[in-house]
């Protein structure tokens, strides 16, 4: 009985859940996408094809072990389900938003190769989630036991948040430094809500609350506490930190005023969806209402920026990018909703500089792409006398983000960083040089994935415990 439940793929479309249509959901910052009906998300898990080598599972920097949720809630057994989402996930819910998983899980599903259509993973995840949280089942970790070691976690965001509930599931003392004044890090303040609502984010924050982790916001390491304090306190330091200095653009006019950049953009705008007091925001600073935009770059804090800009009532939004949509590192998903809400694309694209003490445009240079480089990817070569003024009242950056310069913020000269400005830390225990101190998430890959985070942070988690078992032991041996 039950695979008959499964294989459907060769006589059931893929359905993806129903989209809101563009001149509604462009006026708000709601979710998109509808909620899968109970029938709709059993039919659509049951085209898994469950197969033997599952790409999707491969592809995914969790692992998750998708084949075997997807055929439970074929089955209907959404709470075993929901508990082998989060065996390997510690946030499935966020994942189930904001994976991309055009590029991951569902862009490796073998029936997708086979031009069936891709099973629709990550709106089953969040179906699987969303019934969780409504049914009750998620609860605050419940240590069996308490531990008496200490870790501190520096940085709210995902990776710190994953490590956090992993450690304090163990009976670790947890406290987690953040400088906002609230956690989830980009979750929180650099997503739009469109895409991950705020109130998904604030229960699980609420969640680890109640299981006992502390959490010390509005700290800013190096300025109310430092590294050294935080060593003194605790038995383990962990860096989360994420990366939150944006990438400049060194060209004539990047400081005149209606240039800015695109995570003061997002950071006002959540404020805002918070009810919060945002100064830049009401003076017309950080707000597209009425006013052209122009935003460079091409990945997914683009694309968070054009939709933000388009729901904020902007007259007109345009997206440069310097190569063709083939060579976005952005998800294709995500191009495809902006278009549908209005974002006009300027490919093979670059900015030259802007003009007018406030800006009044964007200096374009036309391009082309070369010969691949190093990485394989075609290197986009001006167009000589192709320059034209793209106009634009709000000039957003969205080139990217590097990290912060730790060892002088935090007068840790010892930190060892790469050339890249990360922490030099092991990839598989996320130890660095400094004996008790770990790092994951962004700050020791670079600007990522979320999922990527979440990884991170866990296998940090695990590494901790790994190195206080190993303590415990030897202090037992001795005695």
């Amino acid at each position: 009985m039950a695979k008959e439940r499964m294989l459907k793929f060769v006589d059931v479309d893929r359905d993806m859940p129903e989209k809101r249509p563009p001149d509604l959901r462009a006026k708000d910052f709601q979710e998109i996408y509808a909620q899968y009906a109970v029938e709709k998300a059993e039919e659509q898990a049951g085209r898994c094809s469950q197969c033997g080598v599952p790409y999707c599972q491969s592809h995914c920097p969790l692992h998750n072990n998708i084949p075997d949720w997807l055929r439970l809630t074929a089955e209907g057994r959404l709470k075993e389900a929901y508990e082998v989402a989060q065996a390997t996930n510690t946030f499935p819910e966020i994942c189930g938003r904001i994976c991309p998983q055009d590029r991951l899980c569902e862009g490796n599903c073998v029936i997708e190769q086979s031009g069936h259509g891709t099973v629709t993973i990550g709106s089953v995840e969040k179906y699987i989630t969303d019934t969780a949280w409504e049914e009750g089942w998620i609860e605050p970790p419940k240590p069996a036991v308490e531990r008496s070691e200490s870790v501190g976690i520096i940085g709210a965001g995902p990776g710190g948040l994953a490590a956090a509930d992993r450690l304090r599931r163990a009976g670790v003392q947890v406290t987690v430094y953040d400088r906002y004044d609230r956690a989830g890090g980009l979750l929180t303040y650099g997503i739009p809500g469109f895409k991950l609502e705020k109130d998904v984010v604030m229960k699980r924050i609420d969640q680890l609350e109640k299981g006992g982790v502390a959490f010390k916001m509005n700290c800013n390491v190096g300025e109310d506490i430092s590294f050294a304090e935080l060593q003194e306190t605790h038995d383990a330091i962990l860096i989360a930190t994420g990366v939150y200095k944006s990438r400049e653009l060194q060209a004539p006019g990047v400081g005149a005023d209606g240039v800015v950049r695109a995570i003061d953009y997002l950071t006002a705008s959540n404020r805002k969806s918070f009810g919060d007091d945002v100064p830049e925001f009401d003076s017309g600073e950080l707000n597209a209402e009425g006013k052209r935009v122009v935003v460079i770059g091409g990945g997914d804090t683009a694309m968070d920026c054009v939709r933000t800009a388009i729901r904020q009532g902007a007259t007109s939004v345009k997206c440069l990018y310097r190569r063709d949509r083939a060579n976005m590192p952005g998800s294709q998903r995500e191009v495809s909703n902006a278009e549908e809400e209005g974002v006009e694309f300027v490919w093979l694209s670059a900015p030259k500089g802007f003009t007018g003490d406030t800006v009044e445009g964007v200096m374009v240079q036309k391009m082309r792409l070369g010969a691949p480089d190093a990485t394989g990817r075609q290197t986009p070569e001006l167009i000589e006398g192709s320059d034209y003024i793209e106009d634009a009242d709000l000039a957003i950056m969205a080139l990217g983000f590097e990290p912060e310069d730790l060892p002088t913020l935090w007068d840790v000269p010892e930190l060892a960083v790469t050339r890249w400005g990360t922490v030099r830390a092991d990839f598989q225990t996320h130890e660095t040089a400094l004996p008790g101190v770990y790092a994951c998430g962004d700050i020791q890959r670079g600007a990522s994935l979320v999922v990527w985070a979440i990884r991170d942070g866990r296998e940090a988690a695990d590494a901790m415990l790994d190195q206080f078992s190993a303590a415990s032991a030897a202090q037992v041996a001795a005695e």
